[in-house]
């Protein structure tokens, strides 16, 4: 097999896989309440500071309307909290729980282990190769045109 036939063989395999096995991995019997969607909300709600639904909706690429949706599942299935701000009333600063932190936890420990997977037997040169690759797929992917349905 070429090498265009490879990467095409193994990207397309990948993503499928990697969809499929992550649901598997993370959506344990302690997080059988949320979907792997969800999962990727807390990860962009992040542990570290609170966020406004802006914020987080442009790290997942969606609109405001559709996070409100997930957010609203996530806030009552105990994950997430919002917090207006003291200054600005009117705006909403979205945090995790305890329990959305367990999760988050829980995902993180997930992409640590396939990361670990894939750069185990890398010398420096060729993981600096992989992040170049994967640097421009990621660059292609984003700007890639997408035509809207109507």
């Amino acid at each position: 097999m070429d090498s265009y036939a490879t990467f095409n063989d193994v990207l397309v395999r990948l993503f499928n896989e990697i969809m499929d096995i992550e649901e598997r991995a993370i959506i344990t019997e302690e997080f059988k309440d949320i979907t792997n969607n969800d999962m990727h909300v807390i990860e962009a709600i992040g542990i570290s500071t609170m966020k406004n639904m802006s914020t987080i909706a442009r790290a997942l690429s969606v609109t405001v309307g559709t996070l409100t949706i997930s957010m609203n599942s996530l806030v009552k299935k105990g994950y997430v909290v919002r917090n207006r701000s003291e200054k600005d009333r009117r705006v909403v600063y979205i945090s995790l729980t305890e329990k959305g932190r367990k999760a988050y936890r829980h995902h993180e420990e997930f992409h640590k282990k396939m990361i670990d997977a894939m750069t185990k037997d890398l010398s420096q040169e060729e993981t600096q190769v992989l992040v170049k690759a994967l640097t421009n797929l990621r660059v292609f992917f984003r700007g890639y045109p997408i035509e809207e349905t109507p």
